[in-house]
């Protein structure tokens, strides 16, 4: 059987509920239905099946889906936070146009497993290079989906750039990464680039809602604002947070959620933040330590929960900016492993200070 050859046009320069089983250097497969075992996360168990079921993003889904069904699919760089509806679109477009020959059609590679030149040179080129399935008179084209593509090495990028020239005309590539910064200038050029923010919480809302009502579960509505408020726009953390909670605690609720992630309550907070901004050095230290021991806290959660309180309060725009500069600091010395009881040290004195400059402008 002869080569199939896409007419579809490339390269503009500048710019979800199936099980998927992936095989290194092997075809995907998704399944048509969803899966119904109580075994299966709930991430992949409400994954948009069609690009009609991808609810946010709809400005991005209707342009791909137009590309797509119009025979000028160009090579895709999508990019943005997790759980932001990627690898779901990407998955959505794929089962339209290739329906139950997907299995053929599609390539897909989590780049942070197989990040190496080796990847690109074998299996990427291999399956390129084999011939399509014809699907009747329409030229068909396959799909290389590479997950976290910011994850490959800079020389199987380079490697990866030759390879898409070479098959461009029947070989479609899909990249997904969360740092569009560390796909390489050449790989950006030849892709048509997409970038997916984080979602706002009425979609988020509203898709926990559905979820909600399949499983039949009870949810209070502070719990479901407590969701939303955890997720952070990342739908899949949303859900992980909702089937973890539901498996702790029959009743969803704000308290319940909380505990579940081990965050800071927003009461708790309010009462820290209190203690920082009117208790002295030893007071505050004494019963923020004592909150932190007895809640199970973690001053990394505590300090980015009162980074958000300091953005809500009223306070001079200097020493709002001050405050915010000496906690990131703080997260960042966290974030080596530096002693818990000396960031909360310097956390106190930080408020201090700003406590000082704030009675200093108000005289």
């Amino acid at each position: 059987m002869a080569e199939e050859i896409s007419l579809m046009e490339i390269d503009d320069e500048e710019g979800t509920s199936g099980s998927l089983k992936t095989d290194k250097g092997k075809n995907v497969a998704v399944s048509a239905a969803p899966p119904d075992s109580k075994a299966i996360p709930w991430v992949e168990k409400y994954r948009p099946q069609s690009l009609d079921d991808v609810a946010a993003h709809r400005d991005i889904v209707e342009t791909i889906d137009r590309l797509a069904s119009g025979n000028r699919l160009p090579h895709l760089l999508l990019y943005g936070p997790p759980g932001t509806g990627k690898t779901s679109t990407v998955l959505a477009m794929a089962r339209k146009l290739y329906g139950n020959q997907l299995q053929n059609m599609v390539l897909e590679l989590n780049a942070s497993d197989d990040r190496g030149i080796d990847v690109v040179r074998q299996q990427i080129q291999d399956f390129a290079s084999t011939q399509s399935i014809s699907f009747g008179a329409k030229p068909a084209v396959k799909l290389v989906l590479l997950d976290e593509a910011d994850a490959m090495t800079k020389d199987a990028q380079f490697a990866l750039r030759r390879v898409i020239e070479k098959y461009t005309r029947s070989t479609r590539f899909a990249l997904i990464c969360n740092n569009v910064n560390k796909i390489i200038p050449a790989l950006q050029s030849r892709c048509t680039r997409f970038r997916f923010a984080p979602l706002d919480s009425v979609h988020v809302t509203g898709r926990l809602k559905h979820v909600i009502s399949s499983e039949g579960l009870d949810v209070h509505e502070n719990g479901l604002k407590a969701l939303v408020r955890l997720s952070n726009g990342d739908m899949r953390k949303a859900l992980n947070i909702l089937q973890s909670t539901h498996m702790a605690s029959q009743q969803i609720t704000e308290e319940a959620v909380y505990l579940c992630t081990g965050n800071p309550m927003p009461k708790d907070i309010e009462q820290i933040a209190h203690w920082l901004l009117n208790e002295s050095f030893l007071t505050s230290h004494k019963r923020i330590s004592e909150i932190k021991s007895r809640k199970g806290l973690a001053l990394v959660d505590i300090l980015r929960e009162v980074t958000m309180f300091v953005f809500r309060i009223k306070m001079p725009a200097e020493v709002r900016i001050q405050l915010i500069n000496e906690m990131a600091d703080i997260e960042y010395r966290l974030s080596l492993a530096c002693n818990d009881k000396l960031q909360l040290g310097s956390l106190i004195s930080a408020f201090t200070r700003a406590r000082a400059s704030l009675v200093a402008a108000a005289k």
